[in-house]
């Protein structure tokens, strides 16, 4: 478990990518308004990615390009309906790309995650403080 102040996020983002930067598609879960899109907005920052960065909740995923670490996509899979439509927007191509993938809600398409991925859960203990329980699935390697 990992604690931090939101005023500390820039520092834990680095220190939990430079441990755990071997899993390339990362599953953050947490309540609504735990900071899921704000700790993903961090690591694009920490990529050095240059153009805005927001949540995918209506385009559903959100392509950034960094000099850092390549291609980045960020899903936000709360409007999911089913499995079909996620194969539909051609999840598994960006799933097992080799590029890091963000995926917010994803027990929306837990059917179709890979064996090898980092689960990042954010809690919140009160307005200036979350904690994160992490738990690796596999090696990290697809």
């Amino acid at each position: 478990m990992i604690s931090y102040k939101l005023q500390e996020l820039d520092e834990t983002v680095k220190q939990v990518f430079e441990k755990y930067k071997h899993y390339k598609v990362w599953l953050l879960n947490g309540d609504m308004g735990a900071g899921k899109t704000t700790f993903v907005n961090a690591l694009c920052a920490y990529f050095e990615v240059n153009e805005p960065t927001s949540s995918p909740t209506f385009s559903i995923v959100n392509e950034y390009t960094s000099q850092k670490v390549g291609e980045i996509y960020h899903f936000d899979c709360y409007r999911i309906k089913d499995d079909f439509e996620a194969l539909d927007i051609g999840v598994e191509d960006y799933l097992y790309s080799g590029n890091y993938c963000f995926i917010e809600w994803p027990e929306k398409i837990q059917n179709l995650l890979p064996d090898q991925c980092l689960e990042i859960e954010i809690l919140v203990k009160d307005n200036y403080l979350r904690e994160l329980v992490i738990r690796e699935y596999g090696n990290g390697t697809i």
